[in-house]
């Protein structure tokens, strides 16, 4: 097998009610006095009620401009380097902390980074998804270190909006199909590999256990373990797998259906986890796995993730829409190539599409 590498944990992470004011001793243990706080609007309304008053430490704040484009890593990339910060603090989603992240891989700073939402697993590991300015996936990138400090406030993440929380789990689940469809095929796995399985396991486990208790939590604004458990998975978990995994833990089939999905205008209000979970479907299709769809359906309707394109905002389906799809979702760099299937083309993937809204728009025998 091919060699890999091991990114396990953020350096020190803590999850707690009031840990924001354990932030200024944490900082300052790292020598950090002078940091830029970047945060997008929503996230830093979310965060303020809960950010502690500095004493020793002092911090300038930037407003990002929605996306982790290359545009925007130069632009704080100069702003870092020439007033000299001694570290950046990421607050907010996962675009916001894929950017400290980016910006702090290549100004050789250390990164704290404090999530709002709990929709993804961004604030443990140590990659970045970078977008053009108008929301198209251009490609992910790895870094060597991780976060220096991750604090998560639950009681943040569960002011966040329901749908964010509801992406995350879509987004999560798809640890385990685009990590099973690599992993299964190995006979005898390292350790790290066999601790990123566990955990991609666990993601689904889960999942399908905790989702709907914590949606409820997030819908009512009162905390319960389901929404702790949810909350950790997709952070903790979710980022396990990759980080013991390596590529073989990371995207596969259904990440490219999403970067598919990205060329269509009209999909680009969908959340990153709803054209995930999506793409799951797709990448099961593609796997022949009927039986496993017909046990994801129920649950995608009781949360409410998309099981068609009508529901991602694809309106007017038409074989042009398919193909363009099908086309980036297949291109040489994309990551449905590391599925041991064979050869996956484009027509495979249109032909997938047309399946999965065939069954899904025909019959109600798989989404009763």
């Amino acid at each position: 097998m091919e060699a890999f590498s091991v990114h396990g944990a953020p350096s020190e992470y803590v999850l707690l009610a009031g840990v924001l004011n354990e932030l200024e001793g944490k900082l300052l243990e790292r020598g950090l006095r002078k940091v830029l706080v970047v945060h997008g609007e929503k996230s830093w309304n979310a965060a303020k009620p809960f950010w502690p008053v500095f004493a020793d430490v002092s911090y300038s704040e930037y407003s990002y401009s929605g996306e982790c484009s290359l545009t925007e890593i130069d632009h704080l990339v100069e702003l870092v380097t020439n007033q000299k910060f001694d570290g950046v603090i990421g607050v907010g989603g996962g675009k916001v902390l894929d950017l400290v992240k980016a910006v702090t891989h290549l100004v050789k700073k250390p990164s704290v980074l404090i999530p709002t939402l709990a929709s993804n697993c961004s604030p443990w590991t140590p990659i970045s998804v970078i977008y053009d300015e108008q929301g198209t996936f251009i490609r992910f990138d790895v870094y060597p270190v991780g976060a220096s400090l991750v604090l998560v406030d639950p009681r943040i993440l569960i002011t966040a909006p329901v749908e964010l929380l509801i992406a995350g789990i879509g987004d999560t689940l798809a640890k385990w199909y685009e990590a099973d469809v690599q992993m299964a095929v190995i006979p005898d796995k390292p350790i790290a590999l066999q601790i990123s399985h566990y955990a991609a396991k666990q993601c689904k486990e889960v999942l399908l256990q905790h989702a709907e208790g914590a949606i409820q939590a997030a819908r009512s604004e009162v905390l319960n373990e389901d929404f702790v458990k949810v909350a950790e998975t997709i952070i903790m978990l979710g980022g396990m797998v990759g980080g013991f995994g390596d590529h073989y833990g990371r995207i596969a089939g259904a990440h490219a259906i999403h970067n598919g999905l990205t060329v269509l205008e009209e999909t680009h209000h969908a959340l990153h986890g709803d054209k995930v979970a999506y793409g799951i479907l797709i990448q099961l299709v593609l796997e022949k796995k009927w039986e496993e769809i017909e046990k994801l359906l129920p649950f995608y309707q009781r949360l409410g993730l998309p099981i068609s394109l009508l529901e991602l905002g694809v309106t007017e389906i038409d074989e042009a829409k398919i193909t363009r799809i099908a086309e980036k979702a297949t291109h040489p760099s994309e990551s449905i190539h590391v599925m041991p299937i064979g050869t996956i083309t484009s027509e495979d993937v249109g032909r997938a599409i047309r399946e999965l809204e065939g069954v899904c728009h025909s019959t109600n025998n798989l989404i009763s």
